[in-house]
């Protein structure tokens, strides 16, 4: 072990003088009175050495020893990570005591003495690789898969695997044989450096399915596909948390992992208290047995923000390889950028626009990168899905981490702050935003053949009626009722009825706050089949009256539960509706 004493300290950033080797990323362990702090090793010159303390650095002393532990930040991965809350470094919060996280106080992530029964999937004699599936363990009721240690390179023969039976996390429950004969003893836990992609995989693929949120104005109007990449940028106040919030709740994957990074303590309180007491509506079972949050709130570390984000990625990653579609949201990557740039300046670096690092595009983009569709050596297939929100400062979509993100994103749902004032929630403006998976011809093709024919062309004309409408608007809000023709104001109610029929949602009523594609694929039609309608009107009132009696009866649909008497009562209500202007009643 290479050691080294403090020579400065500036707030988190140490200032050591090595004695021997060290490189970049490294870990490093420093001495205080009674507790080794960690911090990484962000920059070497010769024996001089930079490193950013996950802690606070009150307690250092100049001269303090550093242990240079030649490893990077890892993670322990193994069964029972799921229902956890952890700090940015990957400890245990429910197994600490007190109100305040003591200055380097550490718990173990894992639960060392609780059984998990084990099943064998590998035989022996067997040949397999990396990421390939020994067993698997329940992990409440996910088949939490026992792999073969990413870190090892090359095959290796199964020499022996235990029975079906229960064991601890750290039992030997394998042992394997390399091509030279060394034998490698396999436990249900591998540990794993969070900056270094998880890639045991057989390849990479462009998404092509879309990932279900039950939002309609994403699913419908800009959808995400599994495997994707998305961000949320919006001014304060907009809706950005409750939107995340809404999108963990009502989506249908295996795997939630929530990284609260630097977000205000509040707002993660209530996911901690009010998460437990969910449904997740592809189980029915509670949505706190397929979460696991990653917390590091505004006023603890700022370099544990960094680290967050890159361990539930890496925890993301873990689950992809077992099969599993995992869904992973980090609010809000605007401050792990600001941490960066902290580091950044206190380290004296050439900075980039508005003060952040030179480096910060190539971060973001590599860090998207790490999302995506996967198949496994085995033919199963895997799928990370990353969204990030993004708080620029006053709303401006121009400054850097905006700018940065958007070149990497394949999703932009652009929160308005005139639709948050107008109480048009979800905020998100169907114009601005938009979704690069729509041109995606694997995505066409799949929608073609498990949504309906056309689906895609069918969302772009539907944002063109919106658009239009938009435009009708501000040339009646300008020139006044009377002095535009009746087409405006028709193609100014066909996008009002988009907007309060499809793309405005009820977070708070049971049935409206959660739409199956399937309803969404029925009511997208009807609207359609509305908006593409010709109506006969002679004065503009009649105009606002009829789409306003329309929007009343799609409203109340949405409020219905699909296919009930209800439900169908107001469809019979709204093509009544429909036929009166048709037969020319309503204009008379």
């Amino acid at each position: 072990m290479n050691l080294g004493k403090v020579t400065g300290v500036i707030s988190n950033l140490i200032f050591i003088e090595a004695h021997g080797a060290v490189t970049q990323n490294e870990i490093c362990l420093i001495h205080t009175e009674n507790k080794k702090l960690m911090a990484e090793v962000i920059r070497v010159t010769g024996t001089r050495v930079s490193a950013q303390l996950f802690e606070s650095s009150m307690t250092i002393k100049m001269g303090s020893r550093v242990d240079f532990t030649g490893k990077m930040l890892e993670v322990e991965l193994g069964p029972g990570i799921l229902s956890k809350k952890y700090d940015g470094l990957q400890n245990d919060l429910a197994k600490m005591s007190g109100l305040f996280i003591d200055i380097g106080q550490t718990t173990p992530p894992l639960d060392n003495d609780v059984y998990y029964g084990f099943t064998p999937l590998a035989q022996e004699g067997e040949t397999v690789q990396a990421g390939d599936w020994l067993g698997s363990v329940k992990e409440n009721w996910i088949d939490h898969k026992i792999m073969v240690p990413f870190k090892l390179e090359g095959t290796y023969t199964v020499e022996s695997i235990v029975k079906k039976g229960d064991y601890l996390i750290n039992d030997v429950v394998a042992v394997l044989s390399s091509e030279v004969g060394e034998k490698i003893e396999v436990t249900m836990v591998q540990k794993w450096p969070v900056k270094r992609a998880i890639n045991t995989f057989k390849q990479k693929v462009r998404p092509n399915t879309i990932l279900q949120t039950g939002l309609r104005v994403i699913d419908t109007l800009n959808p995400i596909a599994e495997g994707g990449t998305g961000y949320i940028p919006g001014p304060f106040g907009t809706g950005k948390t409750v939107l995340q919030q809404a999108i963990a709740k009502n989506s249908k994957t295996d795997v939630l992992m929530i990284v609260a990074c630097g977000e205000r303590a509040n707002e993660v309180v209530e996911i901690f208290t009010e998460f437990p007491q969910l449904t997740d509506p592809v189980t029915g079972r509670t949505l706190d047995e397929k979460t696991t949050i990653i917390c590091n709130t505004s006023n603890m570390p700022v370099a544990a923000r960094e680290a967050s984000v890159y361990v539930g990625m890496t925890l993301a990653e873990y689950y992809r390889a077992m099969g599993l579609k995992v869904l992973i949201l980090a609010d809000s990557t605007s401050r792990w950028a600001q941490a960066l740039r902290e580091m950044s300046n206190r380290m004296e670096e050439l900075p980039g626009p508005d003060a952040f690092p030179v480096e910060l595009p190539a971060v973001i983009a590599n860090f998207y990168s790490r999302a995506g569709l996967t198949e496994l050596n085995n033919g199963a297939w895997g799928s990370v899905t990353f969204i990030g929100t993004v708080s620029p400062a006053g709303g401006n979509f121009k400054e850097p981490v905006t700018e940065s993100t958007s070149k990497v994103a394949r999703c932009f749902y652009a929160l308005s702050q005139k639709r948050a004032d107008a109480k048009r929630y979800p905020a998100i403006d169907p114009i601005a935003s938009y979704s690069k998976y729509l041109d995606y011809p694997e995505f066409v093709d799949n929608a073609d053949k498990f949504i309906q024919e056309g689906w895609v062309a069918k969302v772009q004309k539907c944002k063109d009626i919106i658009r239009n409408g938009l435009e009708a608007r501000d040339q009646i809000s300008i020139l006044g009722d009377d002095a535009v023709p009746l087409d405006y104001h028709i193609a100014f109610w066909k996008s009002e009825m988009i907007d309060f029929a499809l793309i405005q949602q009820d977070s708070f009523d049971d049935v409206d706050m959660n739409t199956s594609l399937e309803r969404q694929k029925y009511m997208f039609n009807k609207i359609m089949e509305i908006a593409e309608r010709e109506f006969v009107f002679f004065e503009f009132e009649q105009v606002g009256t009829f789409f306003k009696q329309l929007i009343n009866i799609l409203k109340q649909m949405n409020y219905s539960p699909f296919d009930s008497a209800q439900f169908k009562k107001y469809a019979k209500e709204l093509e009544m509706a429909i036929q009166k202007n048709k037969e020319g009643t309503l204009t008379e």
